[in-house]
């Protein structure tokens, strides 16, 4: 099913990474540039996530002994310092998530690079370390985007969707690893409802959403891929979630053979294997295409 897996440290079966793409409410100041301010019951729905859920979801992770990764709005190490703070602290990786949540694919090319490079220092004011990985707010990676990473020297980047297990993205100015995922292993299908974010669907409840991301994790275990997950604090940690969150976690936790680790730190171990011919990874030739298709 897997041809090409990567050799995971001390034998491990399978790469796992809960990453939380901590928005708070950006997503809304967003949304609603004009009246976002007054939308208070969705404020608070999105507040939750930096106010309760993280300083949850921490304390689990103390407890499992596990460090992971959080990809921050630098609007939000902003506003949320402390939190923010109580991640670095706790041993976990903070990543590069744009300023505002903004979309690049709206941005001009040096729009995108000057958000980019106002959240590079601004994460590196507040953890003391440039960040080496990136999401695109929403997935939203532009063409441009790559040849960013590469000039601002990101180790990987966490948006794109074209494979199992990590490949690399080229283009004339270099390389860039990518850690995929899809939107299989996003808890937004599965958790959030907001007539403010114009995302209207129903809600599963808690057990059947988590059923998904452990039918996932199982056939990545099976086969030797990476299971990466995008969550968001204030839709899978509110209380109930979270509670099943905890149980996968010991689930897996109790297979013994499986490597939890910090994107950071997947990037670095899948560089070495590349670097001494363990690993020989799919390249991606970057942009897909030079200009719109013609038909």
């Amino acid at each position: 099913m897997i041809e090409n897996t990567v050799p995971w440290p001390d034998g491990k079966r399978c790469a796992v990474a809960f990453t939380f793409d901590m928005d708070a409410d950006s997503l809304i100041h967003l949304e609603h540039p004009q009246t976002g301010y007054r939308r208070v019951s969705a404020i608070s729905m999105l507040r939750y996530g930096p106010e309760v859920a993280v300083k949850r979801i921490l304390q689990s992770y103390r407890e499992f002994d596990i460090q992971q990764t959080f990809f921050v709005p630098a609007w939000c190490i902003e506003q949320y310092t402390e939190t923010v703070t109580a991640m670095v602290d706790g041993g976990h990786e903070v990543a590069h998530h744009g300023y505002i949540h903004e979309n690049p694919n709206t941005l001009s090319p040096d729009k995108e690079l000057y958000w980019l490079r106002r959240g590079i220092d601004i994460i590196n004011n507040v953890t003391g370390q440039r960040p080496r990985g990136w999401r695109a707010p929403l997935y939203n990676f532009s063409d441009a985007s790559i040849d960013f990473l590469i000039d601002e020297g990101f180790s990987y980047d966490a948006s794109l969707m074209g494979d199992d297990i990590p490949y690399l993205l080229s283009t004339d100015k270099g390389r860039v690893l990518e850690l995929p995922s899809y939107w299989g292993m996003d808890d937004w299908p599965q958790f959030v409802h907001s007539i403010d974010l114009g995302y209207m669907m129903p809600l599963q409840s808690p057990s059947r959403g988590m059923d998904v991301f452990k039918e996932e994790f199982d056939a990545m275990y099976k086969y030797g891929g990476l299971w990466v997950t995008v969550w968001h604090p204030f839709a899978s940690g509110r209380l109930a979630r979270w509670e099943k969150v905890v149980e996968l976690i010991d689930y897996m936790k109790g297979k013994g053979d499986v490597w939890f680790a910090r994107m950071e730190d997947i990037a670095a171990h899948v560089y070495q294997c590349i670097e001494d011919g363990r690993y020989v990874p799919r390249v991606d030739k970057l942009p897909y295409y030079m200009g719109p298709v013609k038909f």
